[in-house]
């Protein structure tokens, strides 16, 4: 196979990469590639469908992980044959339906959730997987409960190094994201237990607890967090909070507020705090500040961690840090349920922590994020007649306070019609609070170029001047 058509959209807020990804993923799927079809080579087809080669790269390093095709050394890619796959039948013509929020394309899209796909480090992690498939059958069976040996041992020491948790090895549990390790918590730490977390807060989070049967209270933020008088009020035996980089008010909680926190939860047996610390490598004012779970002394902090923000979305590892305590009670309950991360996958990243790789990515991540933060700052300068900023130390995101009686629901419209995706505070805010109350918008940045960022600057203040 020399060519592929593939109908790529630019102005759609689903990246490139993706796009083909979903493309190969269906017609394999179909059968419309069949196995053993030798797919073109990433440079042909990036210059077949007028994209950069790192686009198609990634596509289908995602198509490799998920077992799809196989890279064979000097020779290409390859579709793989797939026993008992699901064949999805062709899709009959649909009937036109309205477009729904999210399925609206944006010219320029403030995402919260994105990365500079640009800044993967591509050349390290087609090396590092060509080395890990020379594994061969080791990689296919099933793995500890826990997660790989080696990777909690680079985990224990990288966390220790960087952030400040004490724990081994042993105390650390790896899962296909937060969801899932929040469900093993439940497991892990029984039922009946009632949540505080911060109001706004990650919705995620809040929405897998109440699906969970938890009871979940939204507790109110003062500049430095989570206000302890209404804590304490709450009736809650756990807290969950984020207090590297508050989503998604941007709020870094200072030591004080954090051993106030430790205090409440040393205060009666069986509490504890949930540490959410989900974007703490990238900070760009101030000396950072270690883990909460670094200063607890009581064994009261479970922490969790995540390559989400620092690798990409796509990178389905996540993990928790159980203090001493809580292990027993893993070993009972925990360890029924199988790791939800490949062996591969898990090895993967452990050899780009050990090698030095994720460092140097980190490195030259905060360097391109920064550039851009200090870009929008400046932008936003221009703009005080308008709003005002704020979390802005700290993370991928900034929040604007309108300051000329805009409400967050006339910003999100004018934007809107101005082909310009901003979010609204409101849709993290557990209280119900309506749009029409909140005059507060998040800006993510980490996706958009300068150029873009420039440009849906330059509209934001066009129309939100008017």
């Amino acid at each position: 196979m020399k060519e592929l058509t593939i109908s790529l959209n630019t102005k759609s807020r689903v990246p490139l990469y993706e796009q083909i990804y979903r493309y190969l993923k269906t017609e394999i799927q179909r059968r419309q590639i069949p196995a053993g079809e030798c797919l073109p080579s990433s440079r042909s087809l990036a210059a077949y469908l007028q994209v950069s080669r790192s686009t198609v790269d990634m596509a289908y390093l995602q198509l490799v992980s998920e077992g799809y095709i196989e890279s064979v050394p000097c020779r290409g890619y390859f579709v793989c044959e797939l026993e008992g796959m699901l064949q999805i039948p062709q899709a009959r013509p649909a009937v036109p339906e309205e477009k729904t929020e999210s399925d609206k394309e944006y010219a320029w899209d403030f995402a919260v959730n994105g990365i500079d796909e640009k800044g993967f480090p591509y050349n390290q992690w087609k090396k590092i997987t060509r080395e890990v498939q020379k594994e061969g059958p080791s990689l296919f069976e099933l793995g500890n409960p826990q997660g790989e040996a080696g990777l909690r041992s680079v985990l224990a020491s990288y966390l220790h190094h960087a952030r400040g948790v004490s724990c081994s090895p042993e105390q650390i549990v790896v899962g296909a994201g937060n969801d899932y390790l929040l469900m093993l918590l439940r497991v892990i730490l029984g039922d009946g237990r009632r949540i505080a977390m911060e109001n706004p807060t990650y919705k995620s989070a809040y929405l897998c607890f109440c699906h969970l049967g938890y009871q979940v209270q939204g507790i109110a933020m003062d500049e430095y967090g989570m206000q302890m008088d209404e804590l304490e009020r709450s009736g809650a035996d756990t807290a969950y909070v984020m207090p590297s980089h508050q989503f998604p008010m941007g709020n870094v909680m200072p030591l004080k507020r954090r051993m106030q926190l430790l205090s409440w939860a040393a205060g009666e047996e069986n509490r504890y705090i949930l540490e959410d610390d989900y974007d703490s490598e990238f900070r760009y004012r101030g000396k950072p500040i270690p883990a909460l779970q670094g200063y607890d002394r009581k064994e009261r902090v479970i922490y969790l961690g995540t390559f989400s923000k620092s690798v990409a979305p796509s990178i389905r590892i996540s993990y928790m840090v159980l203090p001493q305590s809580l292990m027993k009670s893993y070993e009972e309950r925990g360890r029924d349920f199988s790791v939800t991360v490949s062996k591969a996958d898990q090895k993967i990243i452990e050899m780009f922590i050990r090698e030095g790789h994720y460092e140097r990515h980190l490195n030259r991540m905060r360097a391109l994020y920064k550039s851009k933060h200090d870009l929008l700052l400046s932008l936003l300068k221009q703009m005080t007649d308008i709003c005002q900023v704020s979390g802005e130390n700290a993370g991928l995101h900034v929040v604007l306070r309108f300051v000329n009686g805009l409400t967050e629901k006339e910003a999100i419209i004018r934007a809107e019609n101005a082909g310009v995706r901003v979010y609204g505070i409101s849709e993290y805010d557990t209280s119900g609070l309506e749009g029409e109350k909140s005059d507060r918008v998040i800006l993510g940045y980490a996706s958009m170029s300068e150029k873009q960022m420039e440009e849906g600057m330059r509209r934001l203040q066009e129309i939100w001047r008017q």
